[in-house]
């Protein structure tokens, strides 16, 4: 997993994970509310891979988009402090790698 951050107020710029098992996922990231984020899944995967949210300070995680193959998708969100991450779920997973990433 790789986190970068923005040289000017640590919020991060991209999330990325190479994910080869169930339960896995990006780092949790905090994004700029304001701006729409991208999200990217890549790779030759068996699984489904979850985009979440939580609203709890990353004790709930909430799924609110999936996708069995690779695809782009980006997202408009307009509260503060929600955190988002991007993975495979417990169950989710048979074979493969994949490349998972949240960017703003």
């Amino acid at each position: 997993m790789t986190r970068q951050f923005f040289e000017t107020n640590s919020i991060p710029l991209a999330v990325t994970a190479s994910i080869t098992n169930a339960n896995s996922f990006t780092e949790q990231a905090e994004l700029d509310y304001r701006r729409p984020f991208n999200v990217s899944v890549s790779g030759t995967f068996s699984a489904t891979v979850a985009l979440q949210r939580s609203f709890d300070g990353g004790s709930t995680w909430l799924t609110v988009w999936t996708t069995t193959t690779a695809a782009e998708l980006v997202v408009d969100t307009v509260e503060p402090g929600t955190l988002w991450r991007l993975g495979v779920r417990t169950g989710d997973y048979t074979s493969g790698t994949v490349a998972a990433r949240v960017s703003q």
